[in-house]
């Protein structure tokens, strides 16, 4: 059975930083490509960054480039979202999400496996 298992949400004020982790069990992400989305109170779930299958290149949304870091430890079958300078519209349920056949990463619909999310609230 496939998990992905996200953490390190949480509650951080403007300027702030996260790191969130997403584990992966059932599955070797070494061989997936990975990727972070979020999703807002009455808005679209949007891809934040991801590490394609296709050239295993980190890439980020504008919104989040130069903030944002995408890592993952490969012997720990976990990825991780750095998240820097944290401002009030990054406000979301956080997901991670793997796929064999990541070309772009921007569609979740090229995911095969979904965590559960972690809400990250920036706020004062």
């Amino acid at each position: 059975q496939v998990q992905l298992v996200e953490s390190g949400g949480g509650l951080v004020q403007p300027g702030g930083s996260l790191r969130l982790s997403c584990a992966a069990s059932g599955i070797n992400l070494d061989y997936y490509g990975i990727g972070w989305f979020r999703q807002a109170p009455g808005k679209e779930r949007e891809g934040v960054s991801c590490i394609r299958s296709s050239d295993g290149s980190a890439y980020y949304a504008d919104s989040v480039k130069g903030r944002f870091t995408i890592s993952r430890d490969n012997a720990k079958n976990t990825v991780y979202l750095q998240m820097n300078n944290l401002k009030p519209e990054d406000t979301a349920v956080y997901y991670c999400a793997a796929g064999k056949g990541v070309l772009f990463g921007w569609s979740p619909n090229e995911y095969d496996y979904w965590g559960q999310g972690t809400q990250v609230t920036v706020s004062s």
